[in-house]
């Protein structure tokens, strides 16, 4: 009797990827966001912790069901609300000041509102970089290093009067920027 051999590919040679890396990646880049969304739907930051908790793990455990370049932040939002859920109805016997109804459109609200920040956030950074090289610099020096307007006048050898106008004539423009591709995209 002969035995059947099984169809042998390139893909059923090679192992599976490890996406380790990957997950890594994209949670700390949205680790914040996830985290501010958490807790705009949970009252008790202790109850907010537990379930942001929960959710990474969960993130982590379905990671192979996420499909690379989609939106990892959207699919982890989704996640987290269904823990918010599941926390709510863990406690149902408490008094929660929430409706589930409620619940869901400002889950709707949270998600546009952060979308539209992660949108403006993209068209800053675009700016940023269409600037000349010396307000980048100041923008470097103040917004990225943190430093005191002082210690950003020293290191440019200016002072800090003229430092303080220039950072304000480059975030007005960098705010004109920021609005006139906001309306580009809208048109």
């Amino acid at each position: 009797m002969p035995t059947e051999v099984p169809f042998v590919t390139k893909e059923t040679l090679m192992p599976a990827p490890d996406r380790t890396q990957e997950f890594l990646e994209l949670l700390t880049h949205h680790d914040r966001a996830l985290g501010v969304y958490v807790y705009s739907l949970v009252q008790d930051p202790h109850d907010a912790d537990d379930i942001l908790q929960q959710t990474k793990m969960i993130l982590w455990r379905c990671f192979d069901q996420f499909e690379t370049g989609t939106n990892f932040l959207a699919w982890a939002r989704k996640t987290a609300f269904h823990q918010v859920l599941t926390h709510r109805r863990q406690k149902k016997r408490e008094a929660t000041p929430l409706s589930d109804d409620i619940l869901e459109l400002l889950h709707d609200e949270v998600s546009k509102l952060s979308d539209d920040a992660d949108r403006r956030r993209d068209l800053l950074r675009s700016c940023v970089a269409k600037l000349p090289a010396a307000h980048r610099q100041l923008i470097t020096l103040r917004y990225y290093e943190d430093m005191e307007i002082d210690g950003v006048a020293e290191r440019i050898r200016s002072t800090a009067g003229a430092v303080y106008r220039a950072l304000s004539r480059i975030r007005m423009n960098l705010m004109s920027c920021v609005e006139k591709e906001l309306k580009l995209e809208g048109a």
